[in-house]
């Protein structure tokens, strides 16, 4: 139903535009308070460079952040990725990721980069904390923040922002008549827009999701994902259709498709209860990190690899490179 009322789709959208002007007017007068200086932010001593949405729901961002830590890994860079950990629960913040950290602490997509990137990873619900605490922890040249374009606290050097290339900006509308945090005019100010599927428009980069070999839960084992047989789909993603439609794509056609909410928490029970007899159980890279623990030996889950293409994707690479360079420059004299 929230699909269709954002989409514009059904009427119920008018219902809610009373609270989209509210949401949208506290949302613009936040930004305006700390443009003007009636609100202080903090900038660090590193470059920041924020991997952000206008909307809500899975846009593919924890995937171009992995993808864009190890590109500057390739180039020599120290990164650092904080994160608000979004469904954790730690004891105490900010919380720097390590081996043992559980997805209970740190929310999931906190563990995936970490252990995707290798990159030290900080969640905490004030970006600041999780900065400095990254910072007393290691030398770094650059931060990375896995969402956060809202969070107007932090200064940023760049911004980098992900487009649903088939869902686009649905109605338009703030929320919670439509999906926007910012209207689509904020894409004018920000340094690159990727679009994951669909059709990228000019000046934007294309993305798409390219997915690996299935791997096993418990056994690490690996298999190409069209040699699974009696599948039963799984996703507690932000926007499970797209997790779906990839198997398809590659030759997997479900018994059954069960989308979860996003950063959902989930129990042994409640997944073995999806199964019958030798039946296939398998689901995102997301949704395995919290699963592990407790995964049975049929349950398998697809990684997957963001590529951005164009002419773009190199000159925003430099860009970010040598801003780095030239912070490091400065401290260094």
């Amino acid at each position: 139903m929230i699909e269709r009322i954002w989409s514009g789709r059904s009427p119920l959208w008018l219902l809610l535009w009373p609270l989209s002007l509210i949401y949208g007017a506290v949302s613009c007068l936040i930004r305006l308070s700390y443009q003007r200086g009636w609100r202080k932010s903090w900038r660090a001593p590193v470059p920041v460079v924020v991997v952000g949405n206008l909307t809500v729901g899975g846009n593919g961002k924890t995937p171009v952040a992995i993808w864009l830590v190890q590109a500057l890994q390739r180039r020599g860079l120290k990164v650092g990725v904080v994160s608000r950990g979004y469904g954790g629960k730690a004891e105490r913040y900010p919380l720097l990721v390590n081996g043992d950290t559980s997805t209970e602490q740190a929310g999931d997509e906190p563990v995936l980069i970490a252990q995707r990137s290798g990159a030290p990873v900080a969640v905490a619900t004030k970006r600041r904390a999780a900065i400095e605490a990254l910072l007393a922890s290691q030398p770094l040249d650059l931060i990375i923040t896995d969402d956060g374009l809202q969070h107007y606290a932090l200064q940023r050097d760049r911004e980098i922002v992900l487009v649903d290339g088939t869902r686009r900006f649905g109605n338009g509308w703030w929320l919670p008549a439509g999906p926007m945090r910012e209207r689509a005019s904020r894409l004018q100010q920000v340094d690159a827009v990727i679009v994951n599927g669909g059709d990228a428009q000019p000046n934007e980069i294309a993305m798409t999701l390219r997915p690996g070999e299935a791997v096993n839960l418990q056994t690490r084992q690996t298999m190409p994902i069209s040699a699974l047989k009696k599948v039963v789909a799984m996703a507690g993603i932000g926007y499970p259709p797209r997790f779906f439609a990839t198997l398809k794509q590659h030759g997997v056609m479900p018994v059954s498709e069960i989308a979860f909410a996003d950063h959902h928490a989930y129990s042994q029970e409640e997944l073995a209860r999806l199964l019958t007899d030798r039946q296939i159980l398998l689901m995102t890279e997301k949704d395995a990190v919290k699963c592990r623990r407790f995964a049975q030996t049929e349950w398998w889950y697809l990684p997957v690899e963001a590529e951005l293409s164009g002419s773009a994707v190199a000159p925003l690479l430099d860009d970010i490179e040598r801003l780095a360079r030239q912070y490091a420059s400065r401290i260094a004299h």
